[in-house]
């Protein structure tokens, strides 16, 4: 599972999710099974994060040291 994801839809949450942003990935393996992944996004008031739609995000690949930068601002 990839740790982070890239945004690539946001139509019906455009307050709650931006196009070409990198979010942090929560495992779900329930979710995952119905076609949603969770991430934190910009309502970081949920620590669990939401549930979006797995296709509008893309998993992406991150340098350790971005990765941590992202983890260190509890992205």
């Amino acid at each position: 599972m990839n740790r982070f994801v890239l945004c690539i839809h946001n139509a019906e949450n455009p307050a709650s999710l931006i196009i070409g942003k990198v979010y942090r990935r929560l495992p779900d393996p329930q979710a995952e099974q119905h076609g949603l992944i969770r991430i934190i996004d910009e309502d970081t008031s949920e620590a669990d994060g939401y549930l979006y739609p797995q296709e509008w995000f893309v998993p992406i690949e991150l340098p350790p040291v971005a990765e941590r930068a992202l983890l260190a601002m509890g992205v």
